[in-house]
């Protein structure tokens, strides 16, 4: 027996909400079929079953809101009887500020905005309640399709719809005695994004809260470049070539390995080391940016890093992504070289205490050891350290020691 429970997709995740099951109660499901989507703040993920069986006691049906960790539903053996026996009560949010009053009327999709609703606790999904609160909507307005009752997005979206096709309705002049000081108000402007908020949330956090420092360093690509093109060249046509980046996650990854206090989480005012290397790859997607998970770095080939990567890339794009493919980034890498820029620097993702911000590989002239001037591929990488759980002489150290090995590059492929 296996209890299906709501996974922790990411590390701001709290509560997930079901988008759809894909497999219905009483079928038969293997390890690591899809059964499920959930939907975060952030994205649409796939939920793959962790043992075989059959899928019984679906607890949290289509549209439900549940915590992290709660059981949603069990996976049974033969013979075997399910030990969840009342369902679960999904999520509730909390009360909604009110939202501008007076000046439309809303038809069908919700209650006039004219009438005073009941102030009471609403059930909706954190994506509802993320796109209200961006719209200044009032969710107590709004009529909930979902099981229940619930406000699912396509209902906030409705409402939306309806509010600005509405007229409005002209409001009086107000008297001069009370009059407001005339405040200059930008027009045009758009509220963020659910994804654009939840980036904003927790880059502010960390900046606040976790002491950065940056440490920059140059490195000739000169032989890695020259690698890079016989491997490719070697490669069949159709497979995915290795890029700049896989170099660079194969060459921290080896790096890390020398260096694990690079390689580590900061919580709760301990520090912890990994020996396992599990590298996060910043993937600009619509709208923002998420962060799948390279696992096990340490033990993957240079083809290997290439061939996943692609695929960790594809799946975030389109919104694949498995649960455990948001979490547990032990280090990170952030490459905008393909966008021209030469350096920058990231901002952490937390618990990790590091990041590395990869810049263009550009020909530059170059002062070599016999005075001669040569031009050579260079390459700016910058690592923004925590400084709670590092200081500058390991982060300089361990750059030194990437910057070795991407000069010798043949050290990644022994």
């Amino acid at each position: 027996m296996a209890q299906v429970i709501m996974p922790k997709m990411g590390d701001g995740m709290t509560e997930g909400t079901i988008l759809r099951w894909l497999k219905k109660e009483g079928d038969t499901v293997e390890i690591g079929d899809i059964i499920a989507e959930v939907e975060t703040d952030k994205a649409s993920v796939e939920l793959p079953a962790e043992a075989s069986g059959k899928l019984t006691n679906i607890l949290a049906k289509e549209g439900d809101t549940v915590p992290v960790g709660t059981v949603i539903a069990e996976i049974l053996g033969e013979g075997e009887q399910p030990q969840v026996t009342s369902p679960t009560e999904p999520a509730v949010a909390a009360e909604q500020p009110a939202a501008p009053g007076g000046e439309i009327a809303v038809p069908e999709t919700g209650v006039s905005p004219t009438e005073a609703p009941a102030r009471e606790r609403v059930k909706a999904s954190p994506l509802a309640r993320r796109i209200a609160e961006e719209a200044g909507i009032d969710l107590a307005m709004v009529r909930g399709t979902g099981p229940g009752g619930r406000i699912v997005e396509r209902d906030v979206q409705q409402f939306i719809a309806a509010r600005q096709a509405a007229p409005r309705v002209p409001t009086a002049e107000p008297s001069p005695a009370v009059s407001p000081p005339e405040v200059a108000v930008l027009a045009g402007g758009e509220p963020l994004s659910r994804m654009r908020r939840l980036i904003a949330e927790r880059t502010t956090l960390t900046k606040q809260t976790v002491p950065h420092f940056y440490v920059t360093m140059d490195i000739d690509m000169t032989e890695a470049m020259a690698l890079r093109e016989r491997l490719n060249a070697a490669l069949p046509e159709d497979a995915p070539k290795i890029s700049v980046n896989d170099l660079v996650t194969k060459a921290c990854a080896l790096a890390l390995a020398r260096y694990p206090q690079v390689n580590a989480l900061y919580q709760n005012d301990r520090v912890y080391p990994s020996s396992e290397v599990h590298i996060g790859i910043m993937v600009a997607v619509p709208g923002g940016l998420l962060v799948p998970v390279l696992r096990h770095c340490e033990r993957k080939t240079l083809r290997q890093i290439a061939v996943e990567t692609r695929q960790l890339v594809e799946r975030a794009r389109s919104g694949r992504l498995a649960s455990d493919e948001l979490t547990g980034a032990t280090f990170s890498i952030s490459n905008l070289g393909m966008y021209g820029v030469d350096e920058f620097i990231a901002i952490i993702n937390p618990p990790a205490v590091a990041i590395l911000a990869v810049g263009a590989v550009q020909k530059q002239p170059v002062a070599m050891d016999d005075d001669t001037v040569a031009v050579r591929p260079r390459m700016k990488v910058t690592l923004s350290a925590d400084h709670r759980a590092l200081d500058g002489a390991v982060a300089a150290e361990f750059l030194r020691e990437l910057k070795r090995i991407l000069e010798n590059p043949y050290t990644m492929i022994e």
